[in-house]
């Protein structure tokens, strides 16, 4: 495997000069491989691995030719991850690579990914979803007594992009007041204009008997759910999940998922997840639902009520599958034999996103899919026939109780080349290999370095098999309002290339805010913080 210690401490001279004219030849050819990021962790497979980096190399990622270029402020933390259109025309402003940033103030942006001077240092376009002088605000923290997102609500899971008819969704919350609303936007990625006659006002019913339901039927409720999970579009619909801003102050809450139909904004379908219960909210520390090519849904559940083995409609602590027609019938799933236990305990199985494997050529499963939450046990099952429930034991393709040696989960994992990539909270990163449709239970590599809570959410840009690198943002000061820093890792190795502490005073970071993740593309890497996008690549 390829050791890179000479990169960290900076190329000799003669190398140098070489490192410097390939940093030439590759800026004048950054328009040749032009990548779009449109979904939440690079795919809906949510493997977060980008195959089309050629300009980001194991030789220049290095703090010699690697660094921070510009920054972005904004108006509102960043919780959402930066979203990328290459080559997208602006009327009257030409051709971009634009990024496209949600923040908690309700305000959408759009900018140039690669510039900010010019026309380029004010946004290509920005929209905002509240309106103070008429009453209507972003939700404050206050109003739940909790600093889960402080100290406003507004947009916080990950946007969806659809090229293919040129649109941006979004949901955003705000009061009104007094009252609370939900909202699914479907904005143009040009102009920022609303489409399809929206926004269209969140709500939904279903029958059930749980907690907060009123004569048979439990509402959606605008106040109570939080939408923190990124947004999946598959098969024409716009997939939405809630959870709940703190078990504490809202409680009792339900999880929801809902459809939307992309070209109309109507309501396709809408499935509670704990309807004679409560709780089971799809947190998932940010990732979306997974879909996969057959057009299956996949989510994970954290703690709630669970009756699915007995008959009933109540699936807490489980990993669920649904078909992706709007309809969110569930079509199988996975709940651990000591479900009531961990529930009970707070040890949510859905603290982390699930991940689908690419289709598994010559394996006995080559339908698989992955996830790991709070008890630190690795979960891989069979996506053609998850397992169910039994109380015995775990009916599933393989699990590893001990696979982060006792640390929790509160990210997702990411996939490259055969090897898995998982940061849990105060843990080093570990890369698994699946080899044979097994994850092997060894980390072939580990980081010579952990993060503290909550860990971190790889994402991986190679060109195709090669000069793999994992990008991961330490955002453990959120809660201090410290910098977030940025590391970029050997993809098979784990040893560093560099992060942004090596020359603070020029790569700095904003203030982290929990749970981001970078976006890497083009050459350029994408960073949300609490008042600014920053942006790093090549140093000129």
């Amino acid at each position: 495997m390829k050791t890179l210690f000479a990169s960290r401490r900076g190329p000799a001279c003669g190398s140098a000069l070489a490192a410097a004219l390939l940093v030439l030849v590759l800026h004048g050819a950054q328009g040749v491989s032009q990548v779009s990021v449109t979904t939440y962790h690079n795919d809906s497979l949510r493997s977060g691995q980008n195959l089309h980096e050629t300009v980001l190399t194991h030789s220049l990622v290095n703090f010699n030719t690697f660094g921070k270029l510009f920054a972005q402020p904004v108006d509102g933390q960043i919780y959402a991850q930066p979203l990328v259109v290459s080559n997208l025309q602006i009327a009257g402003k030409g051709k971009h690579t634009v990024v496209y940033v949600a923040t908690e103030n309700d305000s959408v942006y759009a900018f140039d990914g690669n510039s900010n001077t010019g026309t380029d240092a004010t946004p290509l376009w920005q929209v905002s979803f509240i309106n103070p002088a008429q009453g209507i605000t972003t939700v404050p923290a206050s109003d739940f007594g909790t600093t889960m997102i402080s100290p406003q609500i507004g947009i916080t899971g990950t946007p969806v992009i659809d090229i293919s008819n040129h649109t941006l969704y979004v949901v955003a919350a705000t009061k009104e007041n007094g009252a609370y609303y939900q909202r699914l936007h479907a904005l143009d990625i040009a102009t920022g204009a609303e489409k399809f006659g929206g926004p269209v006002v969140i709500s939904a019913v279903v029958k059930g008997t749980g907690a907060n339901s009123v004569k048979g039927y439990v509402y959606f409720d605008p106040f109570r759910s939080n939408q923190r999970a990124a947004l999946l579009l598959v098969n024409g619909f716009v997939y939405i999940a809630w959870a709940s801003h703190g078990f504490e102050t809202v409680y009792p809450y339900h999880g929801w998922i809902m459809a939307y139909n992309e070209s109309t904004l109507k309501l396709a379908g809408a499935f509670c997840i704990t309807p004679n219960g409560d709780q089971g909210g799809v947190w998932q520390s940010g990732s979306g639902p997974a879909a996969d090519t057959l057009g299956n849904i996949f989510f994970m559940v954290g703690n709630g009520t669970f009756d699915a083995d007995t008959g009933g409609t109540d699936y807490g602590m489980s990993y669920v599958k649904m078909s992706s027609n709007g309809g969110l019938k569930v079509t199988d799933y996975f709940t651990p034999y000591n479900q009531a236990q961990e529930s009970f305990a707070d040890l949510d199985l859905g603290s982390g996103g699930a991940l689908l494997f690419p289709y598994q050529s010559g394996s006995s499963h080559p339908y698989l899919g992955v996830g790991a939450g709070k008890d630190g046990s690795l979960y891989l099952v069979n996506r053609q026939n998850m397992g169910g429930f039994n109380s015995k034991q775990n009916l599933i393709v393989q699990q590893i109780t001990n696979a982060f040696a006792g640390h929790s989960v509160y990210s997702s994992p990411a996939y490259w080349q055969g090897y898995l990539y998982y940061w849990a909270t105060y843990d080093t990163l570990r890369i698994f290999q699946l080899s044979n449709g097994l994850v092997g239970t060894t980390p072939i590599a580990m980081s010579n370095y952990s993060l503290a809570s909550p860990g971190a959410t790889p994402v991986i840009s190679a060109n195709g098999t090669t000069d793999g690198i994992v990008w991961a943002l330490d955002t453990s000061k959120s809660m201090t309002s410290g910098p977030a820093v940025l590391h970029a890792l050997d993809a098979q190795t784990a040893l560093e290339l560099y992060n942004t502490t090596q020359v603070s005073t020029r790569d700095q970071a904003g203030n982290a805010v929990k749970f981001a993740i970078p976006t890497v593309a083009n050459g350029k890497v994408y960073v949300g913080t609490t008042t600014e996008l920053d942006i790093y690549g090549l140093l000129p």
